[in-house]
């Protein structure tokens, strides 16, 4: 069996499961926030490794957990590499303004 087999798929919210309680949880924390500044500052999606935050690979992994689970990111799966990209569509859609606001208020 390849190691692409025993991986976990990657759980999304659908975008109607997204709420804004859920959202501004996820982005209350400064290193989840720092890593959505990172991924609104790109259309491009953003390995795991290419993310600078200064936590552990295993932190990391946790805050993009909860990032997911929030409906704020989506991540992908490429062989061994997990691709990270913002959910601003559905955010937008949902939460005009929201997005733009906090990242404004981050900087």
């Amino acid at each position: 069996m390849a190691k692409t087999d025993t991986l976990p798929p990657i759980a999304h919210p659908a975008r109607a499961e997204i709420t804004v309680e859920g959202v501004l949880r996820a982005l209350a924390d400064p290193v989840r926030l720092a890593i959505v500044r990172q991924l609104a500052g790109t259309d491009q999606e953003i390995a795991c490794g290419g993310l600078t935050v200064p936590v552990t690979k295993s932190t990391l992994t946790h805050h993009l957990s909860i990032l997911r689970q929030a409906g704020v990111v989506a991540g992908r799966q490429e062989g061994t590499t997990r691709f990270n990209s913002l959910r601003r569509n559905d955010l937008d859609a949902l939460f005009p303004g929201l997005l733009n606001g906090v990242l404004a208020a981050a900087r």
